[in-house]
């Protein structure tokens, strides 16, 4: 059985409130930032709460919210998808270092393990005491 399109909308709209409450805002001024976050997302309250306060009809404003709704979906749409090739790019890019890098670093630290600790224990009391000395200045 397919979901009412109206509770589908409502429910997406709840999710997405907190993300759409500034542009709400900028639609319309007059309605307090608070009132709406008081609404708790609800599409009903927050369409009752805006044309209460701006004159405008119900479904005038169940409208414009919807077109909102659908503005940011499309919005959050695209840029999924600008997303995804660069998210790909990026572990080709992970595992090209793991598969050329990694053998280089583990051979000298199994040839040289206590070289390789004093090196590190190095770093780290170098580092611990840069941490402390900026905090003792602020």
């Amino acid at each position: 059985m397919e979901p009412d399109p109206s509770t589908v909308n409502h429910d997406r709209f709840r999710e997405r409130f907190d993300t759409l409450l500034p542009t709400i805002q900028r639609e319309w001024p007059q309605v307090a930032r608070e009132t709406l976050e008081a609404t708790r997302g609800s599409f009903d309250d927050v369409v009752a709460v805006i044309a209460e306060q701006t004159g405008r009809t119900a479904s005038g404003v169940q409208h414009q919210l919807g077109e909102l709704l659908k503005v940011a979906t499309d919005q959050t749409r695209h840029l999924a998808d600008r997303i995804g090739p660069l998210e790909e790019q990026l572990e080709n890019l992970l595992d090209e270092l793991n598969t050329t890098l990694r053998p280089r670093i583990e051979k000298p630290v199994r040839e040289r393990p206590l070289m390789a600790l004093g090196i590190a224990a190095g770093v780290g009391v170098v580092v611990g005491l840069l941490l402390s000395s900026g905090r003792r200045s602020a």
